[in-house]
């Protein structure tokens, strides 16, 4: 477990205020890292995410991004994928934005956070990653780097892949019933000039990394990409 774990109030950009989780490293500082949510919300595996973040010296920030639909939404695992579809839905991407850019505010902030910020996502949270290293900015400064989890509406995003400037990594299943390999393709096509990206395939399916939804986890795979992670912040995020 981290040394600390509390919820954040952040301010947003056009009024209001949501949460997010926080889970401080037993060092009491660290670099910054802002985890994107899956569909279900901020449960126990990205309060999990956060934590094993945590404990490997980075201070783990998960905001809340459906807060203007429902502050909190939270289902475990597949047993909620119909709620989750619902709000997913009503999710306005335009505002969503703007949140990520008040929560990379927030945790450059915080005085816990040493400096550099990554930015990593699963599922809906891949596409968050990867628009926030695209487009989030704090005084003229994106993100550091940047992982993305089979983030399915990334495909909808690639004219924002010149603008990314930091290294980024990319996570899929070869079986993932959610994103067809043409579209998987197209990201890999989309970002293979840019510098610093790496690119990894897995023999598994959607959501693999969620070990709180048993159908869709595989062991195997969730735990060499996050080895890879690992691997890919302490490069990048080091001081």
């Amino acid at each position: 477990m981290p040394a600390d774990h509390h919820y954040e109030r952040i301010q947003a950009q056009d009024g209001g205020s949501f949460d997010a989780y926080c889970a401080i490293p037993s060092s009491g500082n660290g670099p910054g890292v802002v985890v994107f949510q899956e569909i279900f919300g901020i449960n126990d595996n990205m309060r999990g995410l956060a934590n094993r973040l945590a404990t490997e010296g980075y201070v783990a920030l998960v905001p809340d991004m459906f807060w203007r639909i429902e502050p909190r939404f939270e289902r475990k695992d597949e047993s909620g994928i119909g709620d989750a579809f619902a709000v997913v839905q009503q999710f306005d991407a335009t505002l969503g934005a703007l949140d990520i850019a008040a929560t990379h505010a927030h945790l450059l902030d915080m005085a816990e956070c040493s400096g550099k910020v990554g930015v990593i996502g699963f599922c809906l949270g891949g596409a968050l990653a990867f628009n926030a290293a695209a487009t989030s900015r704090v005084d003229g400064r994106g993100p550091d780097a940047a992982v993305c989890y089979y983030g399915s509406a990334i495909n909808d995003m690639l004219g924002l892949a010149d603008a990314i400037t930091c290294p980024t990594m990319y996570h899929y299943g070869n079986t993932d019933v959610f994103i067809p390999e043409e579209n998987i393709a197209a990201v890999e096509q989309a970002v293979a000039s840019r510098a610093g990206v790496e690119f990894h395939r897995y023999e598994a399916g959607h959501a693999f990394s969620n070990w709180d939804a048993p159908s869709m986890y595989n062991a195997e795979a969730a735990e060499l990409s996050w080895d890879r992670t690992l691997a890919f912040f302490a490069k990048h995020l080091s001081s």
